[in-house]
C-alpha cells in the first residue's frame, strides 16, 4: 500500500480520481499549507460475514432484576417477584 500526498486545492479538484486510488489500495494524506490534515484511506471488509441468530447469548438468572435504589428512582415499588417457571 503506497501513500500519496495532495494538497486541500487538489483533493478538492480531483476527489473522484483520487477515490479510485484510495480503492485501488493506495492511501492519500490531504495537506493543507504543508501540513497534514486529513488522510483517505480504503475501507475495510469486515473480517467475517455477519449472520443473524448466529451468536450464542446467555443471560445471568437476574438479567431484569433492578436494584432496589432504581426501582425507587423510577418510582416502582417492592421487590420485583420471578414467577416460577
Amino acid at each position: 500500500m503506497s501513500t500519496r500526498s495532495v494538497s486541500v486545492h487538489e483533493a478538492k479538484t480531483q476527489l473522484s480520481r483520487l477515490l479510485q486510488q484510495v480503492i485501488s489500495g493506495e492511501t492519500i494524506v490531504i495537506s493543507r499549507s504543508g501540513r497534514p490534515v486529513a488522510r483517505l484511506v480504503p475501507i475495510e471488509p469486515p473480517a467475517t460475514a455477519r449472520v443473524p441468530g448466529s451468536d450464542d447469548v446467555r443471560l445471568h438468572a437476574d438479567f431484569d432484576d433492578l436494584p432496589p435504589t432504581l426501582r425507587r428512582a423510577f418510582g416502582l415499588r417492592g421487590p420485583k417477584r420471578r414467577k416460577a417457571p
